[in-house]
């Protein structure tokens, strides 16, 4: 690893994590203390941390990304309307793995009721939601803590998923375009979420319309290893959310929209399993062959492996009702 690219390194630990030890860092950078503590002086004289007895802290006014708290109070009806239809993705005696996130938290609220369920997860708010399911076996991966967002980070999380193999993935992000995928502002999030998607045989994304055509730093998961997005219906005005959705559908992601919890584009509540879907039109959209004469009947996003009537795709066991426009 190139000076440069260890620093950066440093500097990205330590931003996530507020302070972090000469240890921790040597161990991650795969290098020895003394190196790292050279490379800790050298940043410093940048003015991107301060050096403490021992490790590194961010340096006084050096502002975070937003954290939790701020985070859980941005967008909560769209988040939970795509966790309930999420939640009819996942089968009872699954095995999947869940992401950090606050998306994946309302899920893993969901994932309780769900029997013979094992959950396996870097974050500790998924696990405290599933904590008190008696039904559902919760395995967290090692790593080290990132107290923004609650969440297990380094090599010991990505070593502990190593030669796991479940049936889904479902993962969160700062933001999500057709052209990179899913994304974050944090490279230790993204190589966990990495590692976790290489664990799944299918990854579903969890993001609401607001993180539909942004595109962050740290690419997680590229758009041709997106099985399935599920996300809430952006708003009449939106349309660069509505054409990110399109130009995700058009290479091969299926896509399943919510409704926001209220008003007529609200997914409707259905038994466990088939939970409300929604396919939404888009500008310059065609109809299907159902659409009929004056533009009547439902409309379909366009897609590489598009769903069927069920909602299912080929091969998919996920059981997603469509819901009809009104």
């Amino acid at each position: 690893m190139f000076a440069a690219e260890r620093r950066q390194l440093i500097l990205e630990m330590v931003r996530a994590n507020g302070a972090v030890s000469l240890r921790e860092l040597a161990r991650v950078v795969q290098t020895s203390e003394v190196t790292v503590r050279r490379d800790v002086r050298a940043l410093e004289a940048e003015g991107l941390l301060d050096r403490r007895h021992g490790g590194a802290v961010l340096p006084g006014g050096f502002t975070r990304e937003s954290g939790i708290p701020q985070k859980s109070h941005l967008a909560t009806a769209e988040k939970t309307a795509i966790a309930d239809l999420a939640a009819g993705l996942v089968e009872e005696g699954e095995a999947i793995v869940v992401g950090a996130g606050t998306t994946t938290q309302e899920l893993a609220r969901r994932l309780a009721r769900i029997p013979g369920l094992t959950v396996v997860t870097n974050s500790l708010l998924v696990a405290q939601a599933l904590a008190h399911a008696n039904r559902v076996e919760v395995v967290m991966t090692g790593g080290t803590l990132r107290g923004s967002n609650y969440a297990l980070v380094g090599s010991g999380a990505e070593q502990s998923l190593q030669g796991l193999r479940v049936a889904r993935a479902f993962l969160s992000g700062s933001g999500l375009t057709a052209e990179r995928g899913l994304s974050t502002s944090n490279m230790l999030s993204a190589s966990v979420d990495r590692a976790l998607v290489q664990a799944a045989a299918e990854v579903v994304v969890l993001a609401d319309h607001t993180k539909l055509g942004s595109d962050t730093m740290f690419q997680t998961v590229p758009t041709d290893l997106i099985t399935r997005l599920v996300t809430d219906e952006p708003p009449g005005h939106d349309d660069r959310a509505a054409t990110e959705l399109q130009a995700l559908a058009d290479q091969g992601v299926q896509i399943a929209v919510a409704g926001s919890g209220s008003g007529p584009a609200a997914a409707e509540p259905l038994p466990h399993g088939r939970q409300g879907r929604r396919d939404m039109p888009l500008p310059g959209q065609r109809r299907t062959a159902h659409g009929g004469p004056g533009g009547q009947g439902p409309q379909q996003l366009r897609s590489a492996a598009p769903l069927t009537e069920s909602g299912q795709g080929p091969g998919d066991r996920a059981r997603v009702a469509d819901l009809r426009r009104r």
